[in-house]
């Protein structure tokens, strides 16, 4: 089992930490302190992802919680970037494919 959240979700990492669940946080509200001391206390690993132009992002803040970080130059809350659709449709596929590698080599990693 692991766990996905997204923004207001992330107010759960406590709770998700303490269960010792595997985490995905979408644009965690890192500039709350009550959302960063439940992401300290996780006791599984989890993957942080949020923009540069997200106003509750923190990228030092996450680099330091994890070393599960996928941080998107020019994304907004909404993970949408300036410019053609076609760029934010982009960064979805960059955040799915992120998620795919966090789950495939650090939750559920295949014996080779």
């Amino acid at each position: 089992m692991f766990v996905v959240g997204k923004s207001l979700g992330s107010a759960a990492a406590s709770l998700v930490g303490e269960r010792g669940f595997p985490a995905v946080w979408l644009t965690p509200l890192l500039t709350d302190p009550q959302v960063v001391a439940g992401l300290r206390a996780a006791r599984a690993p989890f993957l942080l992802v949020g923009g540069t132009s997200d106003a509750w992002w923190d990228g030092r803040v996450a680099r330091e919680l994890t070393p599960f970080v996928l941080e998107v130059d020019g994304a907004d809350h909404a993970m949408e970037v300036p410019g053609p659709l076609a760029a934010s449709a982009a960064v979805l596929g960059q955040v799915a494919t992120g998620i795919e590698q966090f789950l495939d080599e650090t939750v559920w990693p295949r014996s080779r």
